[in-house]
Parts: structure tokens; C-alpha cells; sequence
């Protein structure tokens, strides 16, 4: 029996996780769930799991979950100290990581110095402090586990193989609802049409990431130091179908490559069980039916997201976290209908111009550099 804490339990990756949970009872217990705010689900997958207890990050929100669950002995914690006692408790074998933002950062911190695994589902864990991370898993000899489907595909295509003898890895990207598209034709984009992804389910805000590109450019990052792989090292591949997951060539030209259908659920299970396989009963892939498999260079010209990902991952130091902060700013934006889509590129450039690069950021200093960004971009735009 593994025990897992799931951190980010509403959200798509969360209640994955839990989906997998449900169907392999006798081999995962779940001790802790974390959230934002959704109490109403939070309470449903309490009851469903009985976990020991729940973390709920909005206060207001912790103290409604509490009445909810007055006839339990369920306990409700909140806060960033609620949620950093729901990923260290004792009995947890691995934590699930996939709130969305910064927020995600210290529980992961906390958690490798509690000596649990980490099922690794936050970008921003990597994109922001990968400098702070990965030294302090291999000194606490604690796994990262990546749940990423790309991150994943790396992974199991470097099984058993010398990571000397990595020559570059390929990182797919589907190329989003927009791929194909002039930059005239992505001003006239609407939030409608940029939530349209051709093959995967996700929420909006990582939706509009895969539309402009800049999901691909914080898989390039994350990458990079998942695999201790410099970025010039790393190729992104547009693959329409989304059936290669990612691939890893070596220097002798050949390359491996995990193939599966379009759906989290294969890697979540991976990293979860990992180094074993379980069933898993969903959709095989059926290459009569596939009949051909295609392959694209990214139109970074259009698609500025990935071109300045790039700089901001060759920059280092503090620029990735602007670079995410101001895409987290601009892309709510979009969605409330407050900028056009090639406004989220503008001020994710304009915001890189602002700063000056911090080269070894501390935790504080990588959440003040947050901060600034979301005052620059609200200040301008």
C-alpha cells in the first residue's frame, strides 16, 4: 500500500490522480488532500477518500470545509502552513504536486526535506527554483518523479540508457488550437477559440499556455533540469496527433520515443507506481486506424511564447520566474476578456525588459520577483 498526499485535489490533474486511486484501492491510500478554494468538491473527495486531513489554502474557504465536515474526524488545515503539514505528514510515501502557481513551491521544499517522493505536476516548482529543487532532492535522496506527459516520455525513453550517451532530447508539442495561424490572423483570436485544444482535456489557463506556445517553452525548462540537460540540448518537435510523447536521441543517431494516446492519466499512474507497470484501462493506440504520424518546426516568429521562454531560460536566475509571472498576469487577462492574444506576448516581453536578473534567487526572492511583475504588468496594462 503506497500513501499519497495530492496537493491541487480539484483541479484536472488532482482528480485524475484520484480517478486512479478509486480503481487501484488496494494499492494507494490517500492520508492528505490541498486545495485553493472549492470546498464543495474538496468535501465530496473527502468523504469519498478519508484522508487524515485536508489542507485548504483560502481561510474563509478552510473554515466553511470545517463545517462541512463537523461529522468526520477528518482534519481541515489552511493557509501555506496547512498545506505544508498536509505534504509532511508521517505516513506519506509520495506527494502529488500539481497546484497551479508559485503556491506549489515551498509545500514541494518542505516535502523533499520530509524525505517523501514527489510526483512532480508544477511547472513552476522548476521553471522557478529547479536551482533550489534538484540539489535538494539528490542531498535528501528523494525522487522527482515527473508527471508531465512530455517530462514522463523523457523519462521512460532514458531507462536503462547512459545519460552521457543523451545526444538531445525532442520534446513534442501538438501546436495548440492555433497552429498554422499567421500573427494577423492570432489577433482576431478569442478566448473561445483559443480554449479549443485539437487532442487534449486541460484548463483554460494551460489551454491558452499550449495555444501561444509558452507551455512548450516551460516544458523546455523544466526539462533542462529534470534531465541535467543544457537548453541547446533540448528540440522542440510540432507532432499534430500528440501520439509521441517525447523522444531521446543518443550518440550513436538512435532514438527512442514513448507513444500513447492523448490522456494524463498513463503518466500520472507511471509516476505513481514507478518502477512498476499497472493496468491501466483506457483507449490503445490502433496505428491502422492512425495510418501516418507528422512532424513541423515551431513558427517561433509567430508563436513568441517558445522564442521567449528560451531567453528567459538563457538569461537564468530570476528571468524565468518574470517570464512566468507576467504569462500568469496576461493570460488571466485574456480570459476575462481584458487583452487580445498577442497582448499576453507583449507583456511577457515587456516585463523581461523591466528586470534585472537576480542569478541565484532565494525562495523570498523568487516570490518578490513575482510579485514586481504582477505590479509592472497591472501598472501598464
Amino acid at each position: 500500500m503506497k500513501k499519497i498526499a495530492v496537493l491541487g485535489s480539484t483541479g484536472s490533474i488532482g482528480t485524475q490522480t484520484l480517478e486512479i486511486v478509486s480503481a487501484n484501492k488496494q494499492k494507494l491510500k490517500v492520508v492528505s488532500l490541498a486545495a485553493g478554494s472549492n470546498t464543495e468538491l474538496l468535501e465530496k473527495q473527502a468523504r469519498a477518500f478519508c484522508p487524515e486531513c485536508v489542507a485548504v489554502f483560502d481561510e474563509k474557504a478552510a473554515g466553511d470545509l470545517r463545517l462541512r465536515l463537523k461529522d468526520t474526524d477528518i482534519r481541515v488545515v489552511q493557509g501555506m502552513d496547512g498545506i505544508i503539514e498536509a505534504a509532511c505528514l508521517k505516513d506519506i510515501d509520495i506527494v502529488v504536486t500539481s497546484m497551479v502557481g508559485m503556491i506549489g513551491i515551498r509545500p514541494t521544499i518542505a516535502a523533499i526535506k520530509a524525505g517523501k517522493d514527489i510526483a512532480l505536476a508544477n511547472k513552476e516548482t522548476l521553471v522557478c527554483a529547479g536551482h533550489i529543487i534538484m540539489p535538494l532532492a539528490q542531498e535528501m535522496k528523494v525522487s522527482i518523479l515527473p508527471v508531465d506527459s512530455e517530462h514522463s516520455a523523457i523519462f521512460q525513453s532514458l531507462n536503462g540508457e547512459k545519460r552521457e550517451q543523451l545526444e538531445k532530447i525532442l520534446l513534442t508539442a501538438s501546436g495548440g488550437p492555433f497552429r498554422g495561424k499567421s500573427l494577423k490572423e492570432l489577433g482576431n483570436m478569442t478566448v473561445e477559440d483559443a480554449l479549443k485544444h485539437p487532442n487534449w482535456s486541460m484548463g483554460k489557463k494551460i489551454t491558452v499556455d499550449s495555444a501561444s506556445l509558452v507551455n512548450k517553452g516551460l516544458e523546455v525548462m523544466e526539462a533542462s533540469w529534470l534531465f541535467e540537460v543544457p537548453i541547446d540540448k533540448i528540440q522542440v518537435v510540432v507532432h499534430p496527433q500528440s501520439i509521441i510523447h517525447s523522444m531521446v536521441q543518443y550518440t550513436d543517431g538512435a532514438i527512442i520515443a514513448q507513444l500513447g494516446i492523448p490522456d494524463m492519466k498513463l503518466p500520472i499512474q507511471y509516476a505513481l507506481f514507478y518502477p512498476d507497470r499497472v493496468k491501466l484501462d483506457e483507449k490503445r493506440v490502433d496505428f491502422y486506424e492512425l495510418s501516418r504520424l507528422t512532424f513541423e518546426k515551431p513558427d517561433m516568429d509567430t508563436f513568441k511564447g517558445l522564442k521567449l521562454a528560451l531567453m528567459a531560460a538563457k538569461a537564468g536566475g530570476s528571468m524565468p520566474t518574470v517570464f512566468n509571472a507576467a504569462n500568469e498576469k496576461a493570460v488571466a487577462l485574456f480570459l476575462n476578456k481584458k487583452a487580445g492574444f498577442l497582448d499576453i506576448y507583449e507583456m511577457i516581453e515587456a516585463a523581461m525588459q523591466n528586470h534585472r536578473t537576480i542569478l541565484d534567487p532565494s525562495v523570498d526572492q523568487i516570490l518578490e520577483a513575482e510579485k514586481e511583475t504582477y505590479s509592472f504588468i497591472e501598472g501598464r496594462w
